[in-house]
């Protein structure tokens, strides 16, 4: 790896020209490890941010990552590998289903997962509602639990891709978080030094999602995917829709609750009908034949729960934490509930305690809020449509003002949903697939 001035190649990234692989190597990792100031690594991101990456700029940077820490070798294992991440909604608690789910159809789950921010929940602090429950593995521990159980969620050890964390750090308060290039390398770099065998991405479309634009969250879905192939991991995307919260539940414990329910046979339509097209693409890509939806009628899947949960310390039996104040939020009208904004759904949860402003701030696992009916539901004036759970009462007022235009009940008092064009949408929730694999 060569010697340069960091000035030099922020200057020249500024002025669209593009980078040696060198260059970049030697940026990455001089960044993470300290032999160049934060200002400047912060003036590179931005001039990424404005600039973009060419796609051998993208490999580079991607490698850089990769290459910053220890890569997990999972080759011992007896069954194939195969991961998901999702790019976070309001929610979405599908990981905690899919996992176990996949596991008990035969393939082993490696998911390392994050913590929440703002209003989109974590996996990390979802769990931790689960007395006893630990993120933290050693990776001797990870593998051991992959054998044992077949699906493991916890969080990436400190040797992991270390150069995503500083650089991610300084995105988030530098304002240059929303780079297509800058998050596709993130998200695929983790994923690459995990060292799944394929992998299947979740990538949200709509107002509580990160790429509120289906282009854009096509262009990022195809970049990863990209990325994925130039690593020979089997990688496919699905775009799913994030207008509405997923399921009716949003917040850490409601989540869990929500997620055991759907092991053992119910759960929302809209959560099995997601988790069980994830499950699909990964049951596929990790070359098995079973069917997800008969394994998880089966109980199977929950088995599987309760085993990886047990492994990791957490003790289901002690129950989920209790809100001491619970809201509730009635219907304005006799009608159609037609529209649940799924932002204003996660901030009011945010504002609950169910989030974090940043990643050192605690989190309520007994807040969020309950949606107590979905769009297309016929609801009578003064029904209950939400609840908001929180320990603290003088919260409630933030998370009301959030909900503020967050619904709309369309006023039909013989109950029908009016003409169709006030019909609530009917988006299909999975809208689009893309992938690398061999057809």
């Amino acid at each position: 790896m060569g010697d340069y001035l960091a000035v030099e190649l922020i200057c020249a990234k500024r002025d669209g020209e593009e980078l040696a692989p060198g260059a970049l190597a030697w940026f990455v990792d001089a960044a993470t490890n300290g032999r160049i100031p934060d200002e400047q690594t912060s003036a590179m991101l931005m001039a990424i941010f404005f600039q973009g990456l060419s796609a051998a700029e993208l490999s580079a940077w991607t490698a850089a990552i990769i290459d910053s820490g220890e890569r997990l070798d999972l080759s011992c294992l007896p069954r194939p590998t195969v991961d998901k991440h999702s790019t976070g909604g309001v929610g979405d608690k599908v990981s905690l289903v899919l996992a176990p789910l996949v596991a008990a159809c035969g393939a082993a789950v490696p998911q390392l997962s994050g913590r929440g921010l703002g209003h989109t929940g974590g996996t990390l602090d979802k769990l931790e509602a689960i007395e006893g429950w630990r993120a933290s593995l050693a990776n001797e521990e990870i593998l051991r639990q992959l054998d044992d159980v077949g699906a493991v969620i916890c969080a990436a050890g400190p040797g992991l891709a270390p150069a995503d964390r500083k650089l991610y750090a300084l995105r988030d308060i530098t304002g240059s978080v929303e780079s297509i290039p800058l998050i596709a390398a993130s998200i695929m770099g983790k994923k690459i030094a995990e060292g799944t065998g394929s992998l299947v991405l979740d990538v949200k479309v709509g107002c509580g999602a990160f790429m509120k634009e289906r282009g854009r969250a096509r262009t990022l879905a195809e970049t990863m995917v990209g990325l994925g192939a130039d690593y020979g991991v089997r990688t496919t995307a699905l775009l799913t829709g994030m207008d509405t919260p997923l399921g009716r539940a949003a917040g850490n414990a409601l989540e869990v609750a929500e997620a055991e329910e759907t092991l053992a046979g119910g759960g929302p339509d809209d959560l099995v009908a997601v988790t069980l097209a994830l499950a699909r693409e990964m049951v596929r890509l990790a070359g098995l034949e079973a069917d997800p939806a008969e394994v998880l009628a089966g109980g199977r899947a929950m088995d599987v729960w309760r085993d990886m949960i047990a492994a990791q310390g957490g003790n289901l039996a002690a129950g989920m934490p209790v809100a001491r104040v619970v809201e509730v939020v009635g219907s304005p009208a006799d009608g159609v509930l037609s529209r649940v904004d799924a932002m204003a759904v996660g901030m009011a949860a945010w504002r609950l305690g169910a989030g974090r402003g940043s990643q050192e701030d605690p989190v309520d696992h007994a807040a969020g809020v309950v949606c107590l009916a979905k769009p297309g539901e016929t609801v009578r004036a003064g029904q209950p449509l939400l609840e908001l759970h929180t320990s603290e009462e003088n919260l409630l007022a933030g998370a009301l003002a959030a909900l503020e235009g967050g619904f709309d009940v369309i006023d039909t008092p013989d109950g029908s949903c009016g003409s169709c064009d006030d019909r609530p949408s009917e988006r299909a929730l999975v809208i689009e697939r893309i992938g690398n694999e061999q057809e």
